[in-house]
Order: structure tokens, then sequence, then C-alpha cells
């Protein structure tokens, strides 16, 4: 299945899921209403969905004399893979990560954060750079920041039902939401978002991995996600879970609850496959 039509029945399964909320917490008012909702959120999250990101995690533009290194990386990886260079930010953070976000490879963003730059050598900094030109080479990167944004409006909105469906905020008439079947739904939605993030996420890290091998060094960057994954178990990132699916590594695995649904394959696995393709050259 093409990049283009998963984004597709992305954004048609996580419409559905936001008619449901509505129904239940508005009966057919709110299905009208949250039909109507969706279609903006579709229609937003397709034109600024990376720069809702970007300003989510205050990242600024990193100068070529701030990172020279990783400027003539990003610039030689981006014409082997015929791609236009990427702009580059940094998310101020000390949590080692990085994710690539835009609408196509003509309007790309790589982000890494402040940890990430100073806690990798260079050739595993490269590697990490690699997959992330493999998110967008690959057109990985729209159908994961609108899964990021959209699945993060559907948190939010669940956590509202939840305590409209608690304190009694919901009618059971005819024209009004069902409060049991609204409080189901404020738990039950949150977990189908995550879900349709992890079927659409898992195989676009193995590929990306794979293409970021080719453009650097697959035994680099699997040193790379191996001290990644152990960062991110002692320094989560402060940002939004919904945004997990984003990042080269789980950023939040220091966090219980998120590890529960991981959009994010074992790191286990991915290193697993690196090391093959390295005997295999």
């Amino acid at each position: 299945m093409t990049s283009q039509l998963k984004t597709l029945l992305l954004l048609g399964l996580l419409t559905g899921l936001l008619m449901l909320i509505g129904g239940a917490l508005g009966g057919r008012a709110g299905l009208f209403l949250a039909f109507g909702l969706a279609m903006l959120m579709n229609l937003g999250s397709y034109w600024y969905s990376d720069k809702i990101v970007l300003r989510m995690y205050k990242a600024t533009a990193l100068s070529p004399g701030d990172a020279p290194l990783i400027h003539r990386v990003v610039e030689e990886m981006a014409a082997k893979a015929g791609i236009p260079k990427p702009r580059i930010v940094l998310i101020p953070q000390d949590a080692p990560n990085a994710f690539a976000t835009g609408r196509n490879p003509e309007n790309a963003v790589v982000a890494v954060t402040r940890g990430i730059v100073n806690m990798l050598n260079p050739d595993e900094l490269r590697g990490v750079l690699g997959h992330e030109l493999g998110h967008i080479a690959n057109r990985d990167i729209l159908i994961q920041s609108i899964a990021a944004v959209l699945a993060g409006a559907i948190v939010f909105i669940a956590n509202i039902l939840q305590f409209s469906a608690i304190f009694g905020g919901l009618s059971d008439d005819d024209d009004g939401g069902n409060p049991l079947a609204a409080l189901a739904m404020a738990f039950l939605a949150p977990i189908a978002a995550t879900l349709i993030q992890m079927a659409i996420s898992r195989s676009r890290e193995y590929l990306a991995d794979a293409t970021g091998a080719k453009l650097s060094d697959p035994l680099a960057l699997a040193g790379a996600l191996g001290k990644l994954d152990a960062a991110s178990r002692q320094l989560p990132l402060q940002g939004n879970p919904a945004t997990e699916n984003l990042f080269i590594v789980n950023p939040f695995s220091g966090r219980r609850a998120a590890s529960l649904f991981a959009t994010h394959p074992p790191i286990e696995d991915r290193i697993a496959r690196l090391h093959a393709m390295a005997q295999g050259r």
C-alpha cells in the first residue's frame, strides 16, 4: 500500500473515531459537529501538522555555522537519496532523539534534540540522520505527522468526554449522548488511536532503518539505536505521548504507561536486522 493510500486510510479511521466520540457526547448533534470538526482537522493537519509539531517542541532553526557537521552530512546524504536538502532544527531538550516531518521532500524538516548532538559520535549521528532522511525519501513524514496531530486531538477530546460522562454532563435522551457509551468511548478512543498509529508506524521504522543504513553505515546506526533506547529509559522526552511515532526511538519509554502500546518495533529486532545487513554487504 502506498503512503498516499495509507494517509487517506488514516484520515478516514481517525475521522470515524472523532464521529463516534461526538455521537457519544451529544447524539445526532454531536455526530454532525464532530464530522465538521474532523474535516477542519484533516485539512489543517495536512497543511500544518509539521508546524504544529515543531511548535509543540519549541524547535528553532539550526544554522550551518552552529552545526557544520550535521549540515554537511545531511546535504551529502540528501543528494545520495535524490531528495532536496531538508531544513534542520534543534529541539532544546537533553533527551537524545530525532524525527523528520513535513508534507513532502520539498517541504521536509529534520529535528534533532540537543541531547542527541552531545551524546553520539559522528558516525552514529550520521546513521540517525540517514534514518530520518530515509523517512523523507520513503514519503513517510506526512502520514506520521498527521497521525501524531490527530491522535493528540482524539486524546484531548476523550479526556473532556471522560470528565463530562463522570460528572453527569451528558443526557440520556433520544437526541443526546448515552453516558455509559460516552464513558466507554472516552477510554477506548485513545487506545484505538494508538493502535492505528502502531499499524502504520512499525513497518515504516524498519524501512527507514534499511534506507538509513544504505545512506550511512548499518553498524553505526545500530550502535546509535542502542544508545538512544537506553538513554530514553533514563531521560524521557518532555512532550505529548501522541507524537511518539515520529521519533527514531520511543521518547517516552521511561513512562510505564507508554510501553503498553508502543508504536516502534522492539529495538533488539531493529538492531539485529542492521547487523544482518552489515554481514550481507
